[in-house]
């Protein structure tokens, strides 16, 4: 059975989408099966940072409704073992039957190794549906003081869930920028109360990748690719030194 992960952040700006895509990316290389699910119900990226943006892709509603199947999710062209579903446009994340989502996601899990759930900024209604369902939910932040607190909150709400098996990646850190804040890493995962899962390092490459919409893992093999890279690995289990 696959694992369901949900991607979350506690504000926006964090990175966390491009995290998502990078992290697939490295999964389905790493030769896992993999099926991205936007649910940023309006406010749709995820297809911009797989470098999906110019293919018309189904929307995960379309399969919920039972109007396709998850056959006809989009393949990825440059990683065959990647596929994607997108946020719908026309209605919010409150209107979205969680029942039917949840029935979805089991389906899913008999298809492929690693069911991806990029959920919206905050705690809002796309959160929890992206959260409710986890069997692992992931913590994307970055290393200022409104992110980091952000971050708290969000792993409280968590908590609060019932979800154990969080993650915490620290994401556009550099060793300037950690010294200039006079803060560790060490001091986020304190404040943030979760255990580290990666460093990704501020990198130049992200920003081009987006602005070609081109994956991040096919322009560069080094900076933030190699992060989502190692983080792949640990999250199929292996033993990979954590570093920036």
């Amino acid at each position: 059975m696959g694992e369901l992960i949900a991607i979350v952040s506690g504000k926006g700006g964090t990175g966390k989408t491009t995290v998502c895509a990078g992290i697939a990316e490295a999964l389905a290389l790493n030769g896992e099966k993999v099926l991205c699910i936007d649910c940023d119900v309006g406010l749709r990226n995820l297809d911009i940072a797989l470098g999906l943006s110019q293919l018309g892709s189904l929307s995960f509603l379309e399969v919920c409704r039972g109007e396709y199947t998850l056959d006809h999710a989009t393949c990825h062209p440059d990683y065959p073992n990647l596929f994607f579903l997108t946020a719908p446009m026309t209605c919010m994340a409150d209107q979205i039957t969680p029942e039917a989502f949840g029935a979805m996601l089991d389906t899913a899990r008999s298809h492929f190794s690693y069911i991806l759930l990029d959920a919206p900024a905050g705690i809002e209604a796309g959160f929890h549906l992206a959260s409710r369902f986890a069997d692992r939910t992931i913590v994307v932040t970055g290393a200022d003081p409104a992110s980091i607190r952000d971050a708290t909150r969000t792993a409280e709400v968590l908590e609060l869930m019932g979800k154990q098996n969080v993650r915490l990646i620290v994401n556009r850190i550099s060793k300037k920028l950690v010294s200039t804040l006079n803060i560790t890493v060490d001091d986020i995962m304190d404040q943030a109360g979760v255990s580290l899962l990666g460093l990704i390092p501020e990198d130049s490459n992200v920003i081009l990748s987006a602005a070609y919409q081109q994956p991040l893992l096919s322009c560069t093999k080094r900076g933030a690719a190699a992060a989502c890279r190692r983080i792949a690995k640990r999250i199929q289990g292996l033993r990979v030194p954590v570093k920036i």
